[in-house]
């Protein structure tokens, strides 16, 4: 083999020299740093086609990665296809930037870069989407049990907005599950808990603390400027309430809800998809009566199961907002902790439905505390 392995100061002069430095990694690493001067090519582009990229076969080629792998991979395929005068820059970048030597950087600062570093590495996400996520505006209803892992989650993802209405104050019963709270906060409003918490998580996502229950009277105002919603709320009237917002308004919802041992999520999505995606509605037209779905408070619930639900919500919402994967529209994924497994369910629109079946005007906020009780709205 006559490729030479190169340290990076050794590789620096050769590029004084006027060797032609190659960056073979892909765009959403290179996102992170890549040496001053360097050609960024893919490594699969240059292996498909290297005469485009590189004509003359005794070019002075210095092939560089990450940690340098791949670059001498790239070398030995260079060198069978005629390439002369190749060499691979042992370390790699991070070798190069550990050397002091001169790199290029994406228009980001340093806590950026290095706290978001492995979404930048993932070509899903890469600098592209984690700005959106930094530029994301998420309501989340309630600050409770499927609240706290969620609004966790969401912080450490880069969420630029997080909006957190809840009007209940920390009790010592919440913290068997609600683990944005602690002792030394019980009779603290949850919302200013929960900024607590998340600011010293990650300073860079706002908060924007706000003690009311969702009422009919508020809920566009809660809505207002909002990317996603994520439902963390424990009571029937508020589901409805937030469903029939989402949908008038054209805002995804990510459902989730928990019941002694067992939990569920979905996404309804029928303002953005009239006549395709179902709503809450479409799942549950009318509230099940009070004895037969009983709260935490009154039936119990496994600890860590608003950790698994909630956690969930988080990754849909991640997912919605970056526009990959699947989301769980039309799904529901129903989990029994006991058993541990996990069933999915199709979910349609109903095309009657009085929130979103398509054409229908929106027929209105009803009264939902009587609609949940049973009464006639």
């Amino acid at each position: 083999m006559s490729i030479r392995i190169l340290s990076p100061d050794e590789a620096h002069a050769r590029q004084q020299a006027g060797a032609l430095l190659v960056d073979v990694r892909a765009p959403h690493e290179r996102a992170l740093g890549m040496v001053e001067g360097a050609r960024g090519i893919v490594r699969e582009d240059l292996q498909t086609d290297p005469a485009t990229h590189i004509a003359d076969l005794d070019t002075e080629v210095l092939l560089v990665c990450q940690r340098g792998a791949r670059s001498l991979q790239v070398a030995l395929f260079l060198e069978a296809r005629g390439y002369r005068n190749l060499s691979s820059v042992e370390g790699g970048t991070d070798a190069w930037d550990a050397a002091g030597l001169p790199m290029q950087r994406a228009d980001v600062d340093a806590d950026f870069s290095e706290r978001y570093s492995r979404h930048l590495r993932l070509p899903d996400v890469g600098l592209q989407g984690q700005k959106a996520l930094e530029a994301a505006r998420v309501l989340l209803v309630g600050a409770g049990g499927l609240g706290s892992p969620a609004a966790y989650y969401l912080a450490a993802a880069g969420i630029g907005t997080l909006r957190i209405a809840d009007d209940d104050v920390v009790d010592r019963s919440n913290l068997q599950r609600q683990i944005l709270h602690t002792e030394a906060r019980i009779g603290t409003p949850k919302v200013e808990s929960a900024a607590i918490a998340l600011a010293a998580l990650n300073p860079r996502t706002t908060i924007e603390a706000i003690r009311e229950r969702i009422t009919s009277d508020n809920v566009e105002r809660l809505l207002d400027g909002i990317d996603v919603v994520v439902d963390g709320a424990d009571n029937f009237p508020a589901r409805y309430l937030l469903n029939d917002a989402c949908v008038k308004l054209g805002k995804p919802l990510v459902y989730g809800a928990v019941h002694r041992f067992e939990g569920q999520v979905s996404v309804f999505d029928a303002g953005r998809h009239r006549g395709v995606a179902p709503c809450y509605r479409c799942l549950f037209p009318e509230p099940p009566p009070p004895e037969s779905a009983p709260n935490c408070a009154e039936a119990g619930v496994l600890g860590v199961l608003p950790g698994v639900i909630g956690l969930l919500q988080a990754t849909e919402a991640i997912k919605l907002l970056l526009g990959i994967g699947g989301p769980l529209r039309g799904r529901l994924l129903q989990f029994d902790a006991l058993a541990m497994r996990f069933r999915e369910t199709r979910l349609s629109p109903d095309p009657q439905c009085p929130v979103c079946a398509p054409d229908r005007a929106f027929p209105g906020y009803v009264d939902y505390a009587a609609f949940c009780a049973g009464g006639e709205v």
